[in-house]
């Protein structure tokens, strides 16, 4: 067993044992450092497969940006953590369910696309081939419309995120433009008849004085 065989087991030991984590975890925030970790032990799969481009942008756009908004997203919304709700048996079995139904899907996949992509790289590549390159017209030609609706998603995501850190301020001092369009001056100004009255007569000072003397 040469060195990178040795290194893609360890680092799909690793990969395996931070998803797992990732779904057991109690603390979220936790399980947003194990999802963080995941995603590393992924791009340094990516970096063994020579896609150096994927392994790169995993780790800039996942691990340096999308998954730092998650952990503060996490820690914004102050979960409560309840006995019951993080009760790991009580949904093993759908867990279990869907999970060897994604596992058969991807067995199929590989099993029908799997020796095409052997043959495929097992070719020589000539030396102006460019892996970023044929990345980009594959995703800009053929992959176009999943792109549209993976950022379509994730605008959804963001926007949700946005939507459930928002609270409602009661110290707030914000003014609904509506109501101020709306307002009449009979709402605001009210005149009431009141008494004329009369002022009290001015007393001269030296006067006062030379009555006391």
């Amino acid at each position: 067993m040469d060195y990178q065989t040795g290194f893609f087991y360890l680092f799909a030991a690793v990969l395996l044992f931070a998803a797992f984590r990732v779904i057991t975890a109690r603390n979220p925030v936790h399980a947003v450092l194990y999802l963080m970790l995941s995603f590393s032990q992924a791009a340094a799969l990516w970096l063994l497969l020579k896609a150096e481009f994927l392994g790169l942008t995993l780790v800039l756009v996942y691990l340096g940006a999308v998954m730092v908004l998650f952990l503060f997203v996490v820690m914004m919304l102050d979960i409560k953590l309840e006995g019951g709700r993080w009760s790991f048996w009580q949904h093993f079995p759908l867990a279990a369910a869907l999970g060897a139904l994604v596992a058969a899907e991807i067995i199929a996949v590989l099993w029908a696309g799997f020796p095409s992509i052997v043959m495929a790289s097992s070719a020589p590549m000539p030396a102006s081939y460019s892996n970023t390159g044929e990345l980009g017209r594959l995703l800009y030609s053929d992959y176009l419309y999943p792109i549209q609706v993976a950022a379509v998603i994730l605008l959804v995501a963001m926007v949700a995120a946005i939507a459930l850190t928002l609270r409602q301020r009661k110290d707030s001092k914000a003014i609904n433009p509506g109501l101020q369009v709306h307002v009449r001056a009979s709402d605001r100004l009210v005149v009431l008849p009141m008494a004329a009255t009369q002022s009290a007569p001015l007393v001269d000072a030296a006067a006062i004085e030379e009555g006391k003397a």
